[in-house]
């Protein structure tokens, strides 16, 4: 284990043991369109998702808040998958959830592809987010005596609140092959936004300041953030205050490929100059991609960038660690670790 300190940021990482052998494709199935673009033009996504992220998800109740564990301390865990290539078979990820339900980890994210774009995956997709919802209700959420939901953590919610209006924590940045084939339209009518953003509360420090970590999203499964997101990113859309602790952004595209080998979109070069400049105004801890289904990890900038292999069980078949939990110290610090999957298919 490895202790690094940058920029005031404390950061552990875990290394694996082993790593399982890798394709160098980005897609199991591959076609011209479903490697290097999407189906459906990001300033079409943008433009759409920019209605419902300024109706719906640019509210402070959008945020989440980590309650003080017995200690006083505010800590907490989020975990991360990529690339899950959803058709009939939902093992891996329904093990996600149950691997994160099991730890507690406060949320989950996934970096794109999450599905193969016909309705039929998306049916399945959907009743596996609402039964992984309603597993996550029944342990963190009890029912008062008028049928509604309160956390089982705030004895003193006497009110509740409706199963629908719960928020099941998980959040996903859309892939390539999440929207070729007209597939934006299944993944929207789920997702509805391509790009948005949270703030992780963690209470106050000595001064009565809230302790607050980022979370940014960003639309990159064309390969590009095209226009409409780039002016949206300098009007500071996805700023926020710029007084964070820690602020982690999800994308499934690449700033870096593992080796020059890879067969895989990564950005034009200046759209990444300007990325690469872009986090660092933003004070960016961690970076997490997706899409090249090859794990690798680099410090450049202090900046931590992290890429992971892909979960799906028809790209990696045999158990490994497909997963990354990240661990947050309420004391200050953050603590990267691989993740193992045991699901396999049948046969």
């Amino acid at each position: 284990m490895v202790n690094l300190i940058m920029k005031a940021k404390h950061i552990i990482i875990a290394t694996a043991t082993s790593l399982v052998a890798l394709t160098q494709m980005s897609c199991e199935k591959v076609s011209p369109q479903g490697v290097l673009m999407a189906g459906t033009g990001v300033e079409d996504r943008v433009k759409m998702s920019e209605l419902y992220y300024r109706d719906h998800l640019m509210s402070s109740t959008n945020n989440i808040f980590v309650h003080a564990d017995e200690h006083g301390e505010y800590n907490y865990s989020f975990l991360v998958g990529a690339d899950s290539h959803l058709t009939t078979d939902r093992g891996r990820m329904d093990e996600m959830f149950s691997i994160g339900l099991e730890n507690d980890d406060l949320l989950y994210c996934h970096l794109g592809d999450i599905a193969d774009t016909k309705p039929e995956y998306y049916i399945i997709l959907d009743q596996l987010i609402q039964d992984a919802k309603e597993n996550y209700v029944n342990k963190y959420y009890e029912q008062n005596q008028y049928g509604r939901w309160r956390q089982k953590i705030d004895p003193y919610d006497m009110i509740g609140t409706e199963y629908d209006n719960i928020k099941f924590p998980f959040y996903p940045v859309v892939g390539n092959h999440d929207i070729t084939h007209n597939g934006w339209a299944l993944w929207s009518n789920i997702f509805k936004s391509s790009f948005y953003e949270f703030d992780v509360n963690c209470g106050y420090d000595e001064n009565g300041k809230p302790i607050r970590d980022h979370f940014i999203f960003l639309d990159t499964a064309s390969g590009t953030l095209g226009q409409r997101q780039v002016e949206l990113i300098q009007q500071g859309l996805l700023d926020g205050e710029n007084d964070y602790r820690y602020t982690f952004l999800f994308s499934h595209t690449n700033i870096f490929l593992p080796s020059h080998f890879q067969f895989a979109s990564t950005f034009p070069r200046e759209e990444a100059y300007f990325l690469l400049d872009q986090f660092d105004k933003w004070n960016v801890s961690a970076v997490f991609c997706g899409h090249v289904h090859k794990w690798d990890d680099r410090f450049y900038n202090y900046v931590y960038y992290v890429t992971l292999d892909s979960m799906s069980e028809r790209n990696s078949p045999n158990p490994g660690d497909y997963l990354v939990r990240v661990r947050v110290n309420g004391k200050g610090g953050i603590e990267f670790e691989k993740v193992r999957m045991n699901y396999v298919a049948k046969k």
